[in-house]
């Protein structure tokens, strides 16, 4: 039984990355899904593709050797516009370098968009 698919998502593509898969089986759901396109839409990844198993389902990801780490944030913290800079600060390496990934009522996006959007949200995970 998974408690949370997305750090079970993540930490297979961190741990496929770092032995130098070219592609990975992940579990699947709707955040996921919107998680792995907003990493593809950043080039992350490359394409995924949905695998019907009878049950919840898989997804297919093909790498690029781009994830240098990734991780869910627990617990996901509520974020205010203009409070971006401090979890950059906090979860990556550089200004700049890398993505925080927001939950907001318009949809899973980067904190750079939910800045320009002028959303605030929930954190859900970062990548570099």
């Amino acid at each position: 039984m998974r408690h949370d698919t997305l750090a079970d998502v993540l930490s297979a593509i961190k741990n496929a990355e770092r032995v130098g898969n070219k592609k990975c089986i992940t579990p699947a759901s709707s955040l996921v899904r919107e998680v792995l396109k907003v990493m593809q839409k950043k080039g992350f990844i490359g394409v995924f593709e949905f695998i019907d198993d009878g049950r919840s389902g898989k997804f297919k990801v093909q790498l690029k050797n781009r994830v240098n780490d990734c991780n869910v944030i627990k617990p996901r913290y509520s974020v205010k516009l203009g409070e971006f800079e401090k979890w950059e600060k906090r979860f990556l390496p550089a200004r700049g370098f890398g993505i925080l990934l927001i939950s907001t009522t318009k949809g899973v996006m980067t904190h750079e968009e939910a800045n320009k959007e002028r959303l605030g949200g929930k954190l859900l995970a970062y990548v570099f």
